[in-house]
């Protein structure tokens, strides 16, 4: 039986990522509203009821603005960490499960290693996903890379990792200086650099598909994004692409 995984869309405007090993079926974020989560959901040959939980990332609107509405149609279970859960933002779910940042944990057949990251959220974490040998790494939504990440994510077979912005283009672009600082900052969103820098750090014998992700509109371009990540797969053997906006990308299959 094979696993796969999918996006519905990645970036500013909304993010969502879809993992399924045949048994259990999750949501990683629902950053888009109900009406157009399932628009995409269907683009998948997906249905809302087939989902058996929502992992959440951080509280930013577009990783939850669809969450709460979402669970409470469908009684899908959220799971996120102390610090992420908003009521005022989420509201009343009719099963809400959280945990401490770094925590391990199942749900259904997958095994779930969360990670702390450096965001400016309140208890941010990232996930990577097991299940029968095989491990996919979701990694976006931090401003630097640690040591802790390094060793966590260095033998995951697929990762989906965050190229956010250019720094030239960051520099130059239309956002104010505040924003710029956040964005490029500690606890901000990674750069190219900084994402394929981190590439240095895995195991690429093990890694088979790389997604390059959470690319900015507006001070990043998604061919500079790829190319900053092949000048460092040169004898990489695997398969890269980007997740886009619009509709992040369709199913990626493993056989196992």
């Amino acid at each position: 039986m094979p696993i796969r995984f999918a996006s519905l869309g990645s970036g500013s405007k909304g993010n969502s990522t879809v993992f399924d090993d045949g048994t259990t079926r999750l949501l990683i974020d629902l950053g888009f509203s109900l009406k157009e989560a399932l628009a995409r959901l269907a683009k998948l040959n997906l249905s809302p009821e087939e989902l058996d939980g929502i992992l959440v990332t951080h509280e930013h609107a577009d990783h939850v603005h669809g969450v709460g509405a979402f669970a409470r149609k469908f009684q899908t279970p959220v799971i996120l960490t102390h610090g992420s859960y908003n009521e005022k933002q989420i509201g009343e779910v009719p099963v809400l499960k959280r945990f401490n940042c770094g925590e391990k944990f199942s749900v259904g057949t997958v095994k779930v290693q969360s990670v702390a990251v450096p965001h400016d959220a309140k208890e941010p974490c990232q996930y990577i996903l097991g299940s029968r040998g095989f491990s996919l790494g979701i990694l976006t939504d931090l401003g630097h890379v640690t040591p802790h990440i390094e060793v966590l994510y260095r033998d995951c077979q697929a990762l989906l990792l965050e190229f956010n912005h250019d720094f030239k283009m960051l520099k130059s672009g239309p956002y104010s200086s505040k924003l710029k600082a956040r964005v490029g900052g500690d606890y901000g969103h990674l750069s190219n650099i900084q994402a394929a820098n981190l590439l240095r750090q895995l195991n690429l014998g093990r890694l088979k598909n790389l997604v390059v992700s959470h690319v900015s509109e507006k001070n990043n371009d998604l061919e500079l994004a790829e190319s900053t990540a092949l000048l460092e797969l040169s004898d990489w053997i695997g398969d890269i692409i980007v997740a886009k906006q619009d509709f992040g990308f369709d199913w990626i299959t493993i056989e196992i």
